[in-house]
């Protein structure tokens, strides 16, 4: 029997690039508008925050966001993301705290999904247990991709580096899914209605990843081959147990999802 008793998509910011950047040599030139987005999900045995989203002050504060987002490197600037759309506010809303969260599932390292952990994690009641791949970890500290944030990556105490895939809690299990990052995971989820939910992360940001079985456009090594083969592989767990497969970046499939304080169950 599963665990999961709710789960909320949450609009943590959106970004304005290149479409390429999420299907791998398709649509250069054309820009898309691309949502950023974390989960929270209750389950009897605690609340799992998957993804966290990017650091609004390196956002927001101009001489970090000259850093961080420099034109040289990142060409597209950094993404919208408004005070309201940080995570503690929509945990406000809930009338919960950044304290109620048990578990931070980190589907990969990458600014957009990991840079949040400073407000899950900055407060003194602290006791969140942030789990993340040592692929991933490995390959994040090795600074060969600069869509990993020096400071965001830095293990602390209550890091749980996993190797591998593994259940979270009854009805809440990792799948690996390498080829965007080194060490990327997607997330199953059984709810008590309806079919189960598998989180694609980055693995798809569009359903023309999915669709069409095109890599994202940001491939660890270059390796589209791996990231491919991690989209087949969510394509047939799909297909084996009924599930529904989410893509992450995609805006046209976020305005179908129950919109915050909803929830699907």
């Amino acid at each position: 029997m599963t665990a999961a008793l709710k789960l909320w998509p949450l609009l943590t910011a959106t970004h304005r690039y290149d479409k390429s950047l999420s299907t791998r040599n398709r649509d250069a030139g054309k820009m898309i508008q691309a949502p950023i987005l974390a989960y929270l999900i209750e389950t009897t045995q605690g609340r799992i925050l998957v993804d966290v989203g990017c650091d609004f002050s390196k956002i927001n504060t101009p001489a970090k966001a000259s850093h961080y987002y420099n034109p040289q490197t990142f060409e597209f600037g950094a993404p919208e993301m408004l005070e309201e759309q940080r995570l503690p506010h929509y945990f406000s809303r809930l009338g919960l705290t950044m304290a109620d969260v048990d578990v931070a599932f980190l589907t990969h390292l990458h600014f957009d999904h990991a840079g949040g952990l400073c407000d899950v994690c900055n407060h003194e009641n602290c006791r969140v247990e942030v789990h993340v791949q040592k692929e991933e970890l490995d390959a994040a500290n090795s600074g060969s991709d600069v869509a990993y944030f020096d400071n965001e990556v830095i293990a602390q105490a209550n890091w749980k580096v996993m190797d591998g895939e593994y259940e979270i809690a009854p009805g809440v299990r990792a799948i690996a899914t390498p080829g965007h990052t080194a060490g990327h995971m997607s997330l199953w989820i059984e709810l008590p209605k309806g079919a189960p939910i598998i989180l694609a992360g980055d693995a798809a940001d569009l359903q023309e990843n999915i669709n069409d079985e095109i890599a994202p456009g940001i491939c660890w090594q270059e390796n589209d081959a791996l990231a491919i083969e991690s989209i087949r592989k969510l394509k047939k767990i799909a297909a084996q147990e009924s599930a529904n497969l989410w893509p992450n970046h995609d805006l046209n499939f976020w305005r179908t999802l129950k919109q915050f304080p909803e929830f699907h169950e």
